[in-house]
C-alpha cells in the first residue's frame, strides 16, 4: 500500500540548502503539495508547487493549514543582516515563529538546518543563537524534531561571500587532515548532501528529538 501523501512546507528555499531541497521535494511522490514561503517570488512553475510571497514579520495563519512536515532552511550572516539584532531576527525569531504556527496548525515533523557547533552556552554569538533556536523548537512538543548541523556548506551561491570563498579554499587544502578520525565533522559538506539527508530522514517519521552532525550528513 502506498504511503498517504502529505503537504510539505519549506522556508528558506532561496538559500543554498533550501534551493536543492525544494527541487528534491518537488520530485518526491511522498508530497502531493509543496508549499514554499518566500519574501520574493522565485518565478518557478510546477504542478505541486504552492509558492506564497509573505511578510515574515506578519505570517498569515492560512500559510500553515494542512502542513504535515516543515523544512526550515532560513539563515543569513551578521554581515548580510547588518547587526546582531537583525541576524537573530532572521536566524532565531523567524524560524521559531514558523515552528510555532505550523505546530498550532497540526504539523507533526520539523526539520531544521542550524550549524556545526550550535550550542546555547557557546561564547560565539552565531553558534549560541543556533543552539538557542534548537532548544526553543525542541521545547514546543513536535512529535518529530530533527536538527542538522553541517560544517561549511559547499555549492554555488547566487551571492558572493568573501569569507566563505576563502574558507572553501582552505577546506580543499586541508582535505587530508579531515580524513583523521574525529576531524571529519569539520570538513566542508556539499549543500546537496544536507538536502538529501533532510528528505531521507523526513521519510523515516522518527519520533523524538534527533541531532545530525556534519560527518553523519556526509553519508547521504
Amino acid at each position: 500500500m502506498d504511503a498517504p501523501q502529505k503537504t510539505a512546507l519549506i522556508v528558506g528555499a532561496t538559500g543554498l540548502v533550501g534551493n536543492y531541497l525544494l527541487f528534491k521535494l518537488l520530485r518526491d511522490t511522498r508530497y502531493d503539495n509543496v508549499r514554499s514561503l518566500v519574501r520574493r517570488s522565485m518565478h518557478l512553475k510546477h504542478a505541486r508547487l504552492d509558492e506564497r510571497v509573505v511578510d515574515f514579520d506578519n505570517l498569515p495563519a492560512e500559510a500553515f493549514t494542512g502542513v504535515a512536515d516543515v523544512f526550515c532552511c532560513l539563515g543569513t550572516t551578521i554581515r548580510q543582516a547588518g547587526s546582531q539584532d537583525d541576524f537573530k531576527k532572521v536566524d532565531f525569531q523567524y524560524p521559531l515563529v514558523v515552528a510555532q504556527r505550523a505546530l498550532a496548525a497540526g504539523a507533526k515533523q520539523f526539520l531544521l538546518v542550524t550549524s556545526l557547533g550550535a550550542d546555547p552556552r557557546s561564547r560565539v554569538f552565531y553558534s549560541r543563537v543556533k543552539g538557542e533556536l534548537e532548544d526553543a523548537v525542541a521545547g514546543l512538543g513536535y512529535e518529530s524534531f530533527h536538527s542538522f548541523r553541517p560544517s561549511m556548506l559547499l555549492g554555488k551561491r547566487k551571492e558572493f561571500r568573501l569569507g566563505e570563498s576563502v574558507g572553501k579554499a582552505l577546506m580543499i587544502l586541508l582535505t587530508p587532515v579531515f580524513l583523521i578520525p574525529g576531524l571529519r565533522q569539520y570538513a566542508g559538506i556539499q549543500a546537496a548532501k544536507v538536502a538529501n539527508a533532510m528528505l531521507t530522514i523526513a521519510k523515516r517519521d522518527q519520533a523524538g528529538r534527533h541531532i545530525w552532525l556534519s560527518d553523519q550528513l556526509q553519508e547521504f
